[in-house]
Parts: C-alpha cells; structure tokens; sequence
C-alpha cells in the first residue's frame, strides 16, 4: 500500500493532467451536438466489432442449441402459416397439370404455383416484399436483461436500409424500437425499457391502451389508459393498434394475465405476459415503414405532436 502512495504521489502530475484531459473531452462531446452524434456512432460501430466477434465465439459452442431453436421456430412458422387444412383446399382448387414425356421416356411435370412470401411474425401475415413494411432479417449480438433501461445491438445497420425510429419484431411478438444506427450495426430500445411505450389494443373488443414495462419482471408489461368501464377476460390477446407507423396493426404483444381496479383511479390496472422471451432471443426482423417521414411531417405541422418528438 505505501509503494502504491509513492507512486501516486510520484506521478501526481501526469494523473492530474490526465483526468483534466478526460473530463475536458467529456464536455466538449456532450455538450456540441454534432461532435457527440459523432463520438456516438464510432462508439457503436467500434462496439459492435467487438460484440460481432463475441457473439462468433460464443456461436461455436452452442451450434446444435442454435440449429435447434432455428429449427423449432421454423417448424412453428411454417405450420400456423400454412395449415394443413389450407394445403388441402389448396390441392383441391389447383387443377393437375398434364405429364410431357420427353424423348427419353422421363416424365415431367409443371411446378406448381409458388405459395405468396410471407412471414408470420406475432400472430400477423406479413409480406417479405410489402412496400408498406418491408422486412430486414437480422441477428442480435447483444442483450440486456436486467436493468431498468434495456437495450439490444442488432447485427445490420444503415448500410442494410436500418435507421432511427424503427420498429422491431419477432416470431413471437413486438421487440422494441432502433435508437442509434452506425453502418454496419444497429442499436435498439427494447420493450423493457422505462421510456418504451407501444400504441396496443385488445383484439377481441377493439380497445385502445399503450404498453409499459415496470422495470421488474422481464416477462410481464402493463396495458394502460384502459377504462374501468371496459370489461375485461382474462387471456385476452393484446395487439399493436396501427395507430402508428412504426409497427402494422395486430402484430401480436401479449395475453391479459390478471387485472385490478384500483379504488384511486379510473383506469385498470391490467398486467400482460409477453409473448417475447427476451432471455432466449436471438433473430428478429426489422419493419421499415415508408410512410412514417411523411405521416410525422404531416402530424407535426397540424400539432398533433411535438417537434422532434415520435409516437408510441
């Protein structure tokens, strides 16, 4: 202990200078816009070398967890998206087209018709190739669990078509929302997080609320601004509502797990269990909303909501 005092006192100055240094940089970062925008995307994209290179490490060892999980979510999409029962009608209305044979006696046969591309995410058909909400497949490199504020880093970035304001989803439900984007890689607000709001109703009835995350149990969220009025069951679906752009109507968010009134106020207090297991989540998609500049441009003007402000 007394060598590590003679030599902080020994270099008093240098440490001195150094943390002067620091504290100096720090204040001129945070406080020009342009040089902290700036110091923030190399951040990102330094980070998320680093968490690229991690997560291909850590990849190696869990290969067969990996290709099984991709399996089983492959297997869940492919039988909700095209039931049996649907397969069969399909047959049914789709005349055999005839057999050629060719010189050599081998018989062919006329493909059938390729079935329309798209992707059950959250209970909702969604296009591939929807010019409404184009979709970018991607992989997450980073995941935070445990805190108040929770985020992701999202393996694709402005270089894939990825910007600010985005909305995420899964095979099981809405993710969250991108914040920052370097040009490889994408940072995202997750649905646990304090300031995360999602624009939802019930679908069995229509009725509107917004999602919150309390900050404590990472598998439940609150439905709020639902009217002591409105009659509620438990195991209801909740759903985006589509009152914004960031995410299509009826992607699915959760089930109604339980509900109280409280005597103070006049809303429900309803708890949801979310159908996203954020522990185990590994690829999600991306939904790109073309009409969501112009739709903020509009809304901004009539004053529906703030400058530089976004929707829930």
């Amino acid at each position: 202990m007394r060598n590590l005092f003679l030599f902080l006192f020994r270099f008093r100055g240098a440490l001195v200078f150094s943390l002067l240094e620091i504290f100096s940089l720090y204040l001129f970062v945070t406080n020009n816009s342009y040089q902290r925008a700036a110091f923030f995307n190399s951040a990102n994209q330094y980070a998320g070398v680093v968490l690229t290179r991690r997560t291909q490490i850590t990849d190696y060892f869990h290969l067969a967890e990996l290709n099984q999980q991709l399996a089983a979510e492959n297997a869940s999409l492919r039988q909700q998206l095209y039931p049996p029962d649907s397969v069969h009608r399909e047959a049914d209305s789709v005349a055999v087209p005839p057999a050629r044979t060719d010189s050599l006696r081998r018989v062919r046969y006329q493909r059938p018709a390729a079935r329309p591309d798209t992707l059950l995410l959250g209970l909702q058909h969604l296009a591939a190739r929807d010019p409404s909400y184009p979709l970018i497949p991607a992989r997450i490199i980073n995941n935070m669990l445990h805190n108040v504020d929770n985020y992701l880093t999202l393996n694709v970035g402005s270089a894939d078509g990825v910007h600010p304001g985005l909305g995420v989803v899964a095979a099981s439900g809405v993710v969250g929302r991108v914040k920052v984007v370097s040009e490889h890689y994408a940072t995202v607000t997750s649905l646990l997080h304090s300031k995360t709001t999602i624009a939802s109703k019930i679908k069995r009835d229509g009725t509107f609320g917004t999602i919150k995350w309390q900050g404590d149990d990472p598998t439940h969220a609150l439905l709020d601004n639902v009217l002591r009025e409105t009659k509620l069951v438990r195991g209801d679906t909740v759903v985006t509502s589509g009152y914004n752009a960031v995410f299509p109507e009826g992607i699915f968010i959760g089930t109604i797990d339980s509900f109280v009134k409280e005597p103070d106020k006049n809303f429900w207090t309803i708890r949801v269990k979310l159908g996203i297991n954020f522990a185990n989540l590994t690829y999600v998609y991306v939904v790109t909303s073309r009409p969501k500049v112009e739709r903020d441009t509009l809304e901004v003007h009539a004053g529906m909501q703030p400058k530089g402000g976004t929707r829930p």
